[in-house]
Protein backbone atom coordinates (compact mmCIF):
# COMPACT_ATOMS: atom_id res chain seq x y z
CA UNK A 1 0.00 0.00 0.00
CA UNK A 2 3.10 2.39 0.63
CA UNK A 3 4.00 1.39 -2.71
CA UNK A 4 1.30 2.52 -4.28
CA UNK A 5 0.97 5.57 -2.73
CA UNK A 6 4.46 6.40 -3.68
CA UNK A 7 3.62 5.66 -7.58
CA UNK A 8 0.79 7.83 -7.64
CA UNK A 9 2.78 10.75 -5.77
CA UNK A 10 4.92 10.71 -8.41
CA UNK A 11 2.82 9.99 -11.01
CA UNK A 12 0.86 13.09 -9.97
CA UNK A 13 4.75 15.26 -10.10
CA UNK A 14 5.46 14.15 -13.50
CA UNK A 15 2.31 15.47 -14.37
CA UNK A 16 2.28 18.79 -12.64
CA UNK A 17 5.72 18.97 -14.12
CA UNK A 18 4.24 18.75 -17.44
CA UNK A 19 1.71 21.29 -17.47
CA UNK A 20 4.26 23.57 -16.68
CA UNK A 21 6.53 22.74 -19.44
CA UNK A 22 3.51 23.43 -21.80
CA UNK A 23 3.04 26.47 -19.81
CA UNK A 24 6.14 27.92 -20.20
CA UNK A 25 6.25 26.45 -23.67
CA UNK A 26 3.34 28.46 -25.04
CA UNK A 27 3.81 31.72 -22.68
CA UNK A 28 4.27 35.06 -25.10
CA UNK A 29 4.88 38.57 -24.80
CA UNK A 30 1.72 40.73 -23.49
CA UNK A 31 0.13 43.33 -24.77
CA UNK A 32 2.19 46.24 -22.36
CA UNK A 33 5.47 44.57 -23.86
CA UNK A 34 3.83 44.95 -27.31
CA UNK A 35 3.22 48.79 -26.87
CA UNK A 36 6.48 49.04 -24.97
CA UNK A 37 8.56 47.73 -27.46
CA UNK A 38 7.20 49.51 -30.30
CA UNK A 39 7.98 52.78 -28.74
CA UNK A 40 10.98 52.22 -27.76
CA UNK A 41 12.23 51.21 -31.74
CA UNK A 42 9.90 54.30 -33.05
CA UNK A 43 11.99 56.48 -30.43
CA UNK A 44 15.49 54.58 -31.73
CA UNK A 45 13.84 55.25 -35.66
CA UNK A 46 13.02 58.64 -34.77
CA UNK A 47 16.62 59.40 -34.06
CA UNK A 48 18.53 57.74 -36.83
CA UNK A 49 16.32 59.72 -39.30
CA UNK A 50 16.98 63.22 -37.15
CA UNK A 51 20.60 61.93 -37.31
CA UNK A 52 21.24 60.94 -41.33
CA UNK A 53 18.18 63.16 -42.15
CA UNK A 54 20.00 66.61 -43.03
CA UNK A 55 22.80 64.69 -44.61
CA UNK A 56 20.43 63.09 -46.62
CA UNK A 57 18.35 66.37 -47.60
CA UNK A 58 21.46 67.84 -47.83
CA UNK A 59 22.99 65.61 -50.67
CA UNK A 60 19.79 66.17 -53.07
CA UNK A 61 20.19 69.50 -52.43
CA UNK A 62 23.44 69.75 -53.82
CA UNK A 63 22.59 67.13 -56.57
CA UNK A 64 19.93 69.42 -57.45
CA UNK A 65 22.16 72.98 -57.46
CA UNK A 66 24.61 71.03 -59.40
CA UNK A 67 22.29 69.93 -62.07
CA UNK A 68 20.82 73.48 -62.04
CA UNK A 69 24.10 74.94 -62.56
CA UNK A 70 25.06 72.52 -65.70
CA UNK A 71 22.00 73.80 -67.23
CA UNK A 72 22.27 77.72 -66.57
CA UNK A 73 25.45 77.30 -67.47
CA UNK A 74 25.17 75.55 -70.67
CA UNK A 75 22.32 78.26 -71.78
CA UNK A 76 25.13 81.26 -71.75
CA UNK A 77 27.92 79.08 -73.23
CA UNK A 78 25.59 78.48 -76.17
CA UNK A 79 24.29 82.83 -76.22
CA UNK A 80 27.76 83.28 -75.44
CA UNK A 81 28.84 81.69 -78.70
CA UNK A 82 26.36 82.54 -80.86
CA UNK A 83 26.68 86.13 -79.83
CA UNK A 84 30.72 86.47 -80.64
CA UNK A 85 29.53 85.16 -83.91
CA UNK A 86 27.37 88.06 -84.41
CA UNK A 87 27.88 90.41 -87.39
CA UNK A 88 29.34 93.52 -85.58
CA UNK A 89 26.68 96.14 -85.09
CA UNK A 90 23.77 93.94 -85.22
CA UNK A 91 23.28 93.36 -81.49
CA UNK A 92 20.03 95.03 -80.07
CA UNK A 93 17.82 94.89 -77.14
CA UNK A 94 14.61 95.75 -75.82
CA UNK A 95 12.83 95.00 -72.35
CA UNK A 96 8.89 94.44 -71.95
CA UNK A 97 7.76 94.41 -68.66
CA UNK A 98 10.27 91.62 -66.76
CA UNK A 99 11.28 90.11 -70.12
CA UNK A 100 14.29 90.67 -71.88
CA UNK A 101 14.79 90.55 -75.46
CA UNK A 102 18.31 90.43 -76.87
CA UNK A 103 18.58 90.37 -81.23
CA UNK A 104 21.10 89.85 -83.40
CA UNK A 105 22.17 89.09 -86.95
CA UNK A 106 24.62 85.79 -87.21
CA UNK A 107 27.24 85.54 -89.64
CA UNK A 108 28.32 82.89 -91.68
CA UNK A 109 31.15 83.08 -93.91
CA UNK A 110 33.15 86.47 -94.32
CA UNK A 111 36.14 87.32 -96.66
CA UNK A 112 37.45 90.52 -98.62
CA UNK A 113 36.38 91.66 -102.11
CA UNK A 114 38.83 93.27 -104.55
CA UNK A 115 38.34 96.79 -104.79
CA UNK A 116 40.22 97.45 -107.56
CA UNK A 117 41.28 95.52 -110.90
CA UNK A 118 44.77 93.94 -110.92
CA UNK A 119 46.52 92.67 -114.39
CA UNK A 120 44.37 90.08 -115.10
CA UNK A 121 41.30 90.26 -117.76
CA UNK A 122 39.15 88.77 -114.85
CA UNK A 123 39.87 90.91 -112.31
CA UNK A 124 36.11 91.96 -111.32
CA UNK A 125 36.15 94.35 -108.31
CA UNK A 126 33.21 95.58 -106.79
CA UNK A 127 32.39 99.38 -108.29
CA UNK A 128 30.36 101.22 -105.46
CA UNK A 129 29.70 104.13 -107.87
CA UNK A 130 28.01 102.13 -109.97
CA UNK A 131 24.71 101.06 -109.18
CA UNK A 132 24.32 97.89 -111.73
CA UNK A 133 27.64 96.28 -110.53
CA UNK A 134 26.46 93.27 -108.89
CA UNK A 135 29.41 91.60 -108.77
CA UNK A 136 32.82 91.00 -107.25
CA UNK A 137 36.04 88.65 -107.05
CA UNK A 138 36.48 87.27 -103.44
CA UNK A 139 40.47 87.89 -102.14
CA UNK A 140 41.14 84.27 -100.66
CA UNK A 141 39.57 81.29 -100.80
CA UNK A 142 36.33 80.08 -102.95
CA UNK A 143 32.68 80.41 -101.02
CA UNK A 144 29.44 78.48 -101.20
CA UNK A 145 26.59 80.30 -100.33
CA UNK A 146 22.83 79.87 -101.13
CA UNK A 147 20.17 82.38 -102.70
CA UNK A 148 18.59 82.47 -98.91
CA UNK A 149 21.62 83.88 -97.28
CA UNK A 150 22.50 87.45 -97.58
CA UNK A 151 25.43 89.81 -97.90
CA UNK A 152 26.39 93.06 -96.10
CA UNK A 153 28.77 95.28 -96.08
CA UNK A 154 29.80 97.96 -93.51
CA UNK A 155 27.16 97.94 -90.99
CA UNK A 156 27.60 101.01 -88.84
CA UNK A 157 23.92 99.98 -87.07
CA UNK A 158 22.65 103.53 -88.08
CA UNK A 159 20.35 105.08 -90.94
CA UNK A 160 21.78 104.54 -94.00
CA UNK A 161 23.78 101.33 -92.89
CA UNK A 162 21.73 99.21 -91.18
CA UNK A 163 21.46 95.35 -91.98
CA UNK A 164 18.04 95.31 -90.60
CA UNK A 165 16.46 98.10 -92.25
CA UNK A 166 18.12 96.62 -95.48
CA UNK A 167 20.07 99.51 -96.49
CA UNK A 168 23.83 97.26 -96.85
CA UNK A 169 22.04 94.06 -97.01
CA UNK A 170 21.48 92.19 -100.64
CA UNK A 171 20.45 88.73 -100.80
CA UNK A 172 22.93 86.23 -102.81
CA UNK A 173 22.30 84.39 -106.17
CA UNK A 174 23.60 80.66 -105.01
CA UNK A 175 26.93 79.64 -105.99
CA UNK A 176 29.03 76.79 -105.28
CA UNK A 177 32.68 76.96 -104.53
CA UNK A 178 33.08 79.81 -106.39
CA UNK A 179 35.46 83.01 -106.20
CA UNK A 180 32.93 85.16 -107.66
CA UNK A 181 29.73 86.20 -105.66
CA UNK A 182 26.99 88.01 -107.24
CA UNK A 183 23.81 89.39 -105.60
CA UNK A 184 20.38 91.25 -106.43
CA UNK A 185 19.26 94.86 -106.40
CA UNK A 186 21.69 97.58 -106.23
CA UNK A 187 24.95 98.63 -105.04
CA UNK A 188 26.07 99.17 -101.85
CA UNK A 189 26.02 102.40 -100.76
CA UNK A 190 29.54 102.72 -98.56
CA UNK A 191 32.27 100.46 -98.94
CA UNK A 192 34.09 99.25 -96.26
CA UNK A 193 37.41 100.70 -95.32
CA UNK A 194 38.97 97.16 -95.10
CA UNK A 195 36.74 95.68 -98.04
CA UNK A 196 35.43 93.16 -95.62
CA UNK A 197 32.02 91.58 -96.43
CA UNK A 198 29.80 89.39 -94.60
CA UNK A 199 27.92 86.27 -95.49
CA UNK A 200 24.66 86.21 -92.95
CA UNK A 201 21.53 84.11 -92.02
CA UNK A 202 18.38 85.47 -91.08
CA UNK A 203 18.26 87.11 -87.28
CA UNK A 204 17.94 85.13 -84.08
CA UNK A 205 16.49 85.91 -80.75
CA UNK A 206 17.07 85.00 -76.99
CA UNK A 207 13.91 85.64 -75.00
CA UNK A 208 13.36 85.89 -71.14
CA UNK A 209 10.20 84.88 -70.66
CA UNK A 210 8.93 85.34 -67.03
CA UNK A 211 5.73 84.53 -67.72
CA UNK A 212 6.26 81.00 -68.52
CA UNK A 213 9.65 80.81 -66.98
CA UNK A 214 11.62 80.09 -69.89
CA UNK A 215 14.75 81.35 -72.09
CA UNK A 216 13.84 81.27 -75.26
CA UNK A 217 15.62 81.06 -78.47
CA UNK A 218 14.21 82.33 -82.04
CA UNK A 219 14.58 81.51 -85.44
CA UNK A 220 13.61 81.63 -89.22
CA UNK A 221 11.99 84.65 -89.04
CA UNK A 222 12.70 87.25 -91.97
CA UNK A 223 14.26 90.53 -90.97
CA UNK A 224 12.15 93.31 -89.13
CA UNK A 225 13.34 97.39 -89.53
CA UNK A 226 12.57 97.52 -85.74
CA UNK A 227 13.06 95.07 -83.58
CA UNK A 228 10.30 92.59 -81.85
CA UNK A 229 9.09 93.89 -78.92
CA UNK A 230 7.51 91.49 -76.84
CA UNK A 231 7.21 87.60 -76.81
CA UNK A 232 3.86 87.76 -78.20
CA UNK A 233 5.07 89.92 -81.35
CA UNK A 234 7.85 87.34 -82.45
CA UNK A 235 5.41 84.27 -81.67
CA UNK A 236 3.21 86.41 -84.14
CA UNK A 237 6.16 86.61 -87.05
CA UNK A 238 5.73 84.24 -90.42
CA UNK A 239 7.76 81.31 -90.16
CA UNK A 240 9.57 81.61 -86.42
CA UNK A 241 11.14 78.75 -85.13
CA UNK A 242 11.67 78.84 -80.97
CA UNK A 243 13.48 76.50 -78.89
CA UNK A 244 13.72 75.71 -75.27
CA UNK A 245 16.75 77.02 -73.97
CA UNK A 246 16.07 76.81 -70.02
CA UNK A 247 13.32 76.49 -68.09
CA UNK A 248 12.34 77.22 -64.19
CA UNK A 249 13.70 80.58 -63.93
CA UNK A 250 13.02 82.98 -61.26
CA UNK A 251 15.08 85.82 -62.76
CA UNK A 252 16.71 86.63 -65.97
CA UNK A 253 17.89 89.82 -67.33
CA UNK A 254 20.10 90.59 -70.05
CA UNK A 255 21.46 94.01 -70.59
CA UNK A 256 23.88 95.46 -73.71
CA UNK A 257 26.49 98.40 -73.64
CA UNK A 258 27.07 99.33 -77.22
CA UNK A 259 30.63 99.60 -78.39
CA UNK A 260 31.75 102.10 -80.82
CA UNK A 261 34.49 101.27 -83.62
CA UNK A 262 37.61 101.25 -81.44
CA UNK A 263 35.94 98.71 -78.79
CA UNK A 264 33.54 95.77 -77.84
CA UNK A 265 30.10 96.47 -77.30
CA UNK A 266 29.88 94.04 -73.93
CA UNK A 267 26.32 91.60 -73.00
CA UNK A 268 25.43 90.82 -69.87
CA UNK A 269 23.09 88.74 -69.08
CA UNK A 270 22.49 86.98 -64.87
CA UNK A 271 19.52 84.23 -64.94
CA UNK A 272 18.34 82.21 -61.70
CA UNK A 273 16.75 79.09 -61.57
CA UNK A 274 14.95 77.48 -58.93
CA UNK A 275 13.88 73.84 -58.44
CA UNK A 276 12.35 72.12 -55.09
CA UNK A 277 14.67 74.31 -52.34
CA UNK A 278 17.34 74.40 -54.67
CA UNK A 279 18.44 77.93 -56.53
CA UNK A 280 21.20 79.26 -58.28
CA UNK A 281 22.12 82.78 -59.95
CA UNK A 282 24.66 83.15 -63.07
CA UNK A 283 26.40 85.45 -64.33
CA UNK A 284 27.99 86.25 -67.99
CA UNK A 285 29.92 88.99 -69.76
CA UNK A 286 30.32 88.64 -73.50
CA UNK A 287 32.71 90.98 -75.60
CA UNK A 288 30.69 91.86 -78.93
CA UNK A 289 33.25 92.89 -82.07
CA UNK A 290 31.86 96.18 -83.76
CA UNK A 291 34.42 96.77 -86.00
CA UNK A 292 32.66 96.43 -89.25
Amino acid sequence: MHLTFNRQLSSKRLRDSQSQVRILTHHGFTLVELVVVITIVGILAGGVALFIGRPTQSFFDTERRADLSDRADTALRRIARDIRNALPNSVRITTSGANSLLEFTPVINAGRYRAEAGTSATDNPLDFSNPADTSFNILGSAMTVTNSDSLVIYNLGIAGADVYEGSNRRLLNSASNSNTLSFTGSSFPLSSPSSRFYVVSNPVTYACDMTNRVLWRYQGYAFQATQPASIATLDGLPSVQRHQLANNLSSCQITYTAGILQRSGIVFINISMIEDSAKVTLMHQINVANSP
